[in-house]
């Protein structure tokens, strides 16, 4: 039995590469308040709907669907591929929630005491606290990435398409005034790193997880 094929897919992680550093390039330059309010001003009534529905991509359920759906292929119904999706989906996310725990940030809302020049966009609901980093980010990277070093070499440049669906996730979260750029920095790093972390792990000791009855 062999276990699915991976990659340290280049048209995911350059780009990814090239977030992190443009990313820690903003924190530095742009305070919260410049960085969250040129997001949040940017808006319109179709795009609430678009934000909405987009930030549902990083939720726990969503990726669980997503990553079991996969093993409806024959190459993923194997333990290595069940053990690894699972590690994915969970490791990043109780990283994410016991820091957001320790750090207990107020979010957007709660930081500026409930300014008036907040965009609150209908149906969504007007979180406080544990701000950083962002939980959606953390999951719509480490989904992402996943994918992206599954991707066959011929398939690969669609890494460049699964990057840009994780990066609109992160930017639903500070369009919907739940989050500060640096906590979709922060879950963006988190959830890409640890996947990688994962899947290297994985590739080690996959004559475990594959071994023939």
């Amino acid at each position: 039995m062999r276990k699915p094929y991976t990659s340290y897919n280049p048209y995911f992680f350059i780009p990814f590469l090239i977030w992190c550093i443009g990313g820690g390039i903003l924190i530095t330059i742009y305070d919260k308040e410049a960085s969250f309010g040129w997001v949040n001003s940017h808006h319109s009534s179709v795009l609430d709907v678009i934000m909405l529905k987009g930030t549902m991509i990083g939720e726990g359920v969503i990726i669980a669907l997503i990553l079991l759906l996969l093993m409806s292929l024959k190459m993923y119904r194997n333990w290595w591929y069940f053990t690894t999706a699972l590690a994915c989906g969970i490791l990043p996310s109780i990283i994410t929630q016991f820091i957001k725990r320790r750090v207990a940030a107020p979010r957007p809302i709660n930081f500026f005491a409930n300014a008036d020049w907040i965009n609150k966009v209908p149906g969504m609901e007007e979180l406080m606290h544990n701000s950083f980093p962002s939980g959606h980010t953390t999951g719509a990277f480490s989904l992402m990435s996943f994918l992206a070093m599954l991707l066959m070499p011929k398939y690969r440049h669609w890494g460049i398409i699964l990057f840009l669906i994780a990066l609109f996730v992160a930017y639903t979260r500070m369009y919907l005034a739940v989050h500060f750029l640096e906590d979709i920095y922060a879950g963006s790093i988190i959830g890409t790193v640890f996947t990688v972390i994962v899947i290297a792990f994985m590739n080690r000791f996959n004559g475990f997880f594959l071994r023939n009855k």
